[in-house]
């Protein structure tokens, strides 16, 4: 089995809600590392989700953001940018390998240059790693995330890179892959209609 869902989710229409705009949805490529295997994960993730109408997909590769090697007393100009592209996002795919048992240092760096950015939005989730295939690293973000006072969605689209189940930087199962992938953006997409009316709405109370 080349791909790992969990969850259940009900499902829905995948065309744009009439009178809403899109759903802003950014796309977090965690991992810097040269060589990296997430580049061409996200790209296929993305391909996905850019046929869901619900959806308006902002690619954010940590890859093309300058941040300062120390945390400054002002925030240096890709930290801002970083921070105002989070804030702008109705919702979140992070994609993450799993490093050592945990996620990158990268994208926990990337994490904390924001606060209340985060604040009241959903999040899912594409991992890779070897047999643990990422799941360690998703359950670690998941803490993050709720101290972040955001909602992470159960489906989670993961893979194993050392059994074959990634091939030329495509799922070997592509049906499959294609399913969980549907899975978790229907669950996100929920969430995040949700979540965008609540605030607009009510302002959130941290």
């Amino acid at each position: 089995m080349d791909t790992i869902v969990t969850g259940e989710t009900t499902g829905g229409g995948r065309t744009a809600r009439i009178g809403e705009p899109p759903l802003r949805t950014a796309v977090i490529v965690g991992s810097t590392r040269e060589g990296r295997a997430g580049e061409s994960i996200a790209r296929w993730l993305v391909g996905h989700a850019e046929e869901d109408e619900r959806l308006d997909v902002d690619v954010v590769d940590l890859a093309d953001f300058s941040f300062p090697s120390r945390y400054p007393r002002r925030p240096a100009p890709a930290m801002t940018e970083f921070a105002s592209r989070v804030e702008r996002a109705d919702a979140f795919v992070v994609v993450t390998p799993e490093y050592n048992h945990g996620y990158p240092a990268s994208l926990k760096q990337a994490i904390d240059y924001g606060c209340d950015e985060w604040f009241a939005k959903p999040a899912g989730f594409v991992a890779y790693g070897m047999s643990g295939r990422g799941l360690r690293a998703v359950e670690q973000l998941r803490q993050v995330f709720t101290s972040l006072h955001m909602v992470t969605v159960p489906d989670v689209v993961s893979f194993d890179l050392f059994d074959g189940s990634v091939v030329d930087g495509r799922p070997r199962d592509a049906e499959a892959a294609e399913m969980a992938a549907r899975r978790m953006l229907d669950q996100l997409a929920w969430w995040a209609h949700a979540l965008r009316a609540a605030r607009a709405a009510h302002a959130y109370a941290a």
